[in-house]
């Protein structure tokens, strides 16, 4: 299955080619590597030649923004009336996944439908993408990432769209830690989102390797799943991870402790607006409610 981040308005993939991506952020065109772009670009002149910023990889490692035409160190896009802060990093983020509006706009979805109020986890929660979606949708959101900075930059996107007075907690923590603390305390969630790196460490050196811990982290998480859960997503940026794994520890994990629901599995895209070939932006798994 492959779902599309296509309503964006604030934000394009223009062009893709020879390794880097061609972008629009509101009124701010940046150019950025990424390594599944293994074709040549048709075309290269206009905005590739004179974007506002260009990031160029460093041989030893990491990168630099080259500054073609002024533009502001920060600013916002909107995706539906949520707003998110932009602001371009020395390791060549932006602050936000576009492509995981597919994934806002279904976790959305299913927290209206659900018509009962709703309480959600978001782990390595980075900026807050999905904190701030859920959180419009009248969700009481849970938000952990190891990342301080992380966090602040979440808790601005949502002041930025308006929602300082929803019911959000912010945590900087270690995510396993978190959760075995949530497990003592008895503290239960109706729907979980985690989107964890592929390496990691946390706040006191604890490594993170996804494909030895993944599977015991799902597992871990069915213990703070409610008795009525709504729905749980896996998210990976993992290359090489399939998404018929996720649907497999969804199935032996999730499914199994709410008895039934809906499992499927895929890949995020994004189409370019000058042919319409889409890039592939990770894989999700996820596990929804059917009653």
């Amino acid at each position: 299955m492959l779902i599309l981040a296509d309503k964006w308005k604030d934000y394009e993939l223009i062009d893709m080619g020879n390794g880097e991506k061609l972008e629009r952020w509101g009124d701010v065109v940046l150019r950025r590597p990424d390594p599944q772009v293994m074709w040549p670009i048709k075309n290269e002149s206009g905005l590739w030649k004179n974007p506002h910023g260009h990031y160029h990889r460093s041989a030893k490692g990491g990168g630099h923004w080259e500054t073609k035409k002024k533009y502001p160190q920060r600013w916002t896009v909107n995706y539906k009336g949520l707003k998110f802060n932009i602001s371009p990093t020395g390791f060549k983020h932006t602050g936000l996944f576009p492509e995981q509006a597919a994934n806002w706009d279904w976790q959305m979805d299913m927290i209206k439908k659900a018509n009962r109020p709703i309480k959600v986890l978001n782990l390595f929660a980075y900026t807050g993408g999905a904190t701030v979606a859920c959180a419009a949708a009248g969700a009481e959101v849970c938000h952990v990432d190891a990342s301080k900075g992380m966090v602040t930059w979440a808790k601005e996107n949502l002041q930025t769209s308006g929602l300082g007075d929803r019911k959000v907690r912010f945590i900087v923590d270690d995510v396993v830690k978190f959760v075995e603390r949530e497990i003592r305390r008895g503290n239960k969630y109706d729907a979980i989102i985690m989107d964890p790196p592929s390496y990691g460490r946390g706040p006191k050196g604890e490594v993170w390797q996804i494909e030895e811990k993944l599977y015991g982290l799902v597992e871990l998480c069915t213990k703070v799943l409610s008795d009525d859960p709504l729905f749980f997503l896996i998210n990976s940026y993992t290359t090489g991870l399939s998404p018929i794994i996720l649907e497999h520890i969804l199935d032996a994990t999730v499914a199994r402790k709410a008895k039934g629901g809906n499992i499927y599995a895929g890949e995020i895209g994004i189409p370019t607006s000058r042919d319409g070939k889409v890039l592939p932006c990770g894989i999700f798994g996820r596990w929804e409610s059917t009653k």
